[in-house]
């Protein structure tokens, strides 16, 4: 692999924002995640549980709830009182409408995917008509005494029952009428509490109604009498989400305590027709609230303030006991947060409303191979930068000269020129932006600093001319015939003659910026890209998959380079393909035309092409030999992937020059350090 003297950051303190809803689609076996800060993510659980989408989040924009609809249609509401509809395409807001109920607590659509129901703060009861471009208001159902916490369709769609404060309510969707009301015990470990709010509710096919609430307990109702048939306390603290099988066959909770219970319908006795709900297993995977879980056809999904969105596959539906049946936990964005000014040793922090820009430390020590080396002089806190609004930022970047700062939020891009002199810095917002650029979801300069490349969220790529603090617009790439996809992902050529851009589909597109033209398409691939970078030199494209597989793509020649084919003719090593956590960033060593460094959160890996490719009886992640054995030996075994996991999570690895690699972690502890008091619990022996 070679000795790096490397600069190990670990003061960007970043901690994402809380999980407030998940929504999973069956028919697309995707996952949306709304977390605290209002954004909200799409998971390709078929693509490795990959992040493919994201939308930016808004101070003003507390979600309360997520659904599906008819057509693979997004939805959300939260407290502002508003509906929003997302464009999964553009990767930006449709429209929002206000639903005159004050704020909204609940929303689900209708077994049809036809109609929307949300709940509101005034006790109202709301239906909208999906109509193919927007939702249509139809009609008020009978107020409430408090607001609404919960909802739920019957699968016939002929009645929905909806959970309030002390009592859950059964409404015929016909009239609009409630037709039971359905009072739920205060009691709780012989207590009688102030009050009981209905966290949950789900309606069966047999008319069963099974609710959580704030007193620990599962309970289940029969709809058409209004009796309750039975109780379980599963909680010293409240139950705060509930999610059902398609079959009806198992239900999940998750409770405060950081608990999640797994329900399933089992038959009284071995030859008994007659079936009842037993509590089955329970998972602590969890140290905060769990305010939200799902439940997939393979797996139980769950998260909450801890940050962590937990999958659990379920073993006895899951057919091939692979790596695919093992416990996935994501934590942070498939993105990445971080930039680097290499030629001034600045990185560059993005957070949802500022900006931080650090320089490194230096240190004039020497060591051996694993020391760790005093500073002599500590990293600087150069720049503080605050957005204005109430936006979250979507992307930003440094330039390579570090006298360029670009970033974006949902209505307007900025660009600032920065000026050094000695420790004191200068900060310039460069004006007037053209009323083209309205939002951008990659900003990316080239080596030389004299030229700023944007994709919107509209398909389109612009190329901008640097000046001396002004800019010129040089020319926009327009998206294909017939196509909205917004370009996720941008890669420049070191001599700047190339520019690559990948979409959500996983297309990538090659532009030659000098002739301003489409050069190439690179063929079709059925997983997502998560990064990409061209090499210098060679001009060869390096593209990384979900699916943990990397091509070499020769953009002069218009095709996959011999190594490449090699690869995915031998394939790559089984746990290499294992990994859970997709690459992020792809770089190259400048005097080392050979070497591809990559990483993902969890490894750092340098791929050396001139070595031979690991096959499956090959050690993978410790591919040396001790040293007291033979060089003939250690070259025999030697292969391609020199990997590394010292450093972990990993949120950032790159070259700062031929012998120096900065790397950027966030140790969960620190995360968690920062987060709220968990509900203490008592524990045996103490």
């Amino acid at each position: 692999m070679g000795e790096f003297k490397v600069h190990r950051v670990r003061f960007f303190n970043y901690v994402p924002p809380g999980i407030r809803c998940v929504a999973y689609n069956n028919q697309s076996n995707r996952l949306a995640v709304s977390r605290t800060d209002g954004t909200v993510e799409i998971y390709n659980l078929s693509a490795n549980y990959f992040q493919e989408k994201f939308f930016p989040g808004h101070e003003s924009r507390a979600t309360e709830a997520l659904c599906w609809a008819e057509g693979q249609r997004l939805f959300s509401a939260g407290l502002n009182g508003e509906i929003l509809e997302y464009d999964l395409q553009a990767l930006n807001v449709k429209y929002a409408l206000d639903a005159f109920g004050g704020p909204i607590w609940s929303m689900t659509a209708s077994p049809s995917g036809s109609q929307l129901l949300v709940g509101c703060e005034d006790g109202s009861v709301k239906l909208f008509q999906i109509t193919p471009d927007n939702i249509q208001f139809e009609r008020n159902f009978d107020r409430q005494k408090s607001r609404i916490l919960s909802l739920s369709w019957h699968p016939s769609a002929t009645h929905i029952a909806a959970g309030s404060i002390d009592y859950i309510s059964v409404f015929d969707v016909k009239s609009g009428s409630a037709v039971r009301k359905m009072i739920v015990d205060r009691q709780y470990m012989g207590v009688s509490k102030r009050k009981c709010i209905v966290w949950g509710v789900a309606f069966l096919s047999d008319g069963t109604v099974i609710s959580v609430d704030s007193a620990g307990k599962v309970q289940f109702w029969d709809s058409a009498t209004g009796t309750l048939v039975k109780s379980h306390l599963i909680s010293n603290a409240d139950v705060q989400s509930i999610a059902v099988a398609d079959q009806e066959d198992s239900f999940v909770v998750g409770t405060a305590e950081g608990t999640i219970f797994h329900f399933q319908l089992v038959s009284v006795t071995s030859n008994s027709s007659e079936k009842q709900w037993v509590r089955t297993k329970p998972f602590q995977h969890h140290t905060h609230d769990v305010r939200a879980v799902a439940h997939s056809p393979t797996a139980l999904i769950s998260g909450g303030t801890d940050t962590h969105l937990v999958i659990r596959p379920l073993m006895e539906k899951v057919e091939v006991k692979n790596y695919d049946a093992a416990l996935r936990k994501i934590t942070f964005p498939h993105r990445c947060l971080i930039s680097c000014s290499k030629k001034k040793q600045l990185l560059l922090f993005q957070f949802a409303h500022h900006l931080e820009l650090w320089r490194l430390g230096s240190t004039v020590a020497t060591g051996k191979n694993g020391d760790t080396l005093p500073l002599s002089k500590n990293a600087d806190h150069l720049l503080h930068l605050k957005t204005k609004g109430p936006e979250n930022i979507i992307c930003s970047c440094i330039s390579p000269c570090g006298s360029w700062i670009a970033y974006s939020t949902v209505s307007r891009v900025f660009l600032y020129r920065l000026n050094y002199e000695h420790d004191n810095i200068n900060l310039k917002r460069v004006s007037k932006m053209p009323a083209f650029l309205r939002s951008a979801l990659q900003i990316m300069f080239s080596e030389d600093a004299k030229k700023l490349f944007v994709a919107s969220n509209q398909g389109s790529l612009h190329i901008f001319q640097l000046l001396e603090g002004s800019f010129k617009h040089l020319h926009t790439f327009q998206p294909q015939s017939g196509t909205v996809e917004a370009m996720c992902l941008l890669a420049v050529s070191p001599d700047g003659n190339w520019l690559a851009a990948s979409g959500t589909s996983a297309g990538v597109h090659v532009y030659n910026v000098k002739h301003l033209k489409l050069h190439c398409t690179v063929p079709a691939y059925n997983f997502p890209v998560t990064a990409l970078a061209i090499a210098p030199i060679t001009n060869n494209l390096v593209i990384a998959h979900s699916d943990q597989q990397v091509f070499e793509y020769s953009i002069p020649e218009k095709q996959y380079t011999e190594w490449s084919r090699n690869i995915q003719k031998q394939g790559f090593h089984h746990l290499w393909l294992q990994r859970d956590t997709p690459i992020t960033h792809i770089s190259f060593h400048p005097k080392r035309p050979m070497h591809i460094l990559l990483h993902d959160a969890y490894m750092f890996c340098i791929i050396d092409k001139s070595l031979p490719l690991p096959n499956d009886k090959t050690l993978l992640y410790n591919p040396l030999p001790p040293t007291n054995e033979s060089d003939v030996f250690r070259r025999r075994t030697a292969h391609a992937f020199k990997i590394s996991k010292i450093y972990k999570p990993l949120l950032f690895m790159d070259l700062l020059d031929e012998r120096t690699l900065v790397a950027v972690e966030r140790p969960l502890d620190d995360i968690i350090a920062q987060l709220p008091p968990p509900i203490k619990k008592k524990k045996f022996g103490t």
